[in-house]
């Protein structure tokens, strides 16, 4: 039989939880400019080669399993401090229901 969390297992649940979603935006947003820079200099620094598609894939599957993890498996900033109170919520919430 598992014990109820306690106040301070779900915060450090919470905590975690959107420290590892916040952890996917920023590896999305380096995805994104990184790609965009390498695609513009294949297409105006060489005459636009088809190369970044191997990047472009590549890292695009790591970033997609990056996101299974965080998304479907289950430091510090506004949008860390909402998803931390997300989390927080849904966790509470949960557990009141007596999941």
């Amino acid at each position: 039989m598992n014990a109820r969390p306690t106040p301070e297992d779900i915060e450090r649940i919470a905590h975690q939880r959107a420290g590892a979603k916040l952890g996917w935006y920023v590896h999305a947003l380096v995805y994104l400019a990184v790609n965009l820079f390498i695609f513009g200099v294949s297409r105006y620094g060489f005459g636009n080669r088809h190369w970044p598609l191997v990047a472009l894939l590549g890292w695009g599957l790591a970033l997609a399993l990056h996101g299974a993890g965080v998304w479907l498996a289950g430091s510090r900033g506004a949008l860390r401090q909402r998803l931390v109170q997300r989390e927080r919520d849904g966790l509470q919430r949960h557990h009141r229901n007596g999941c």
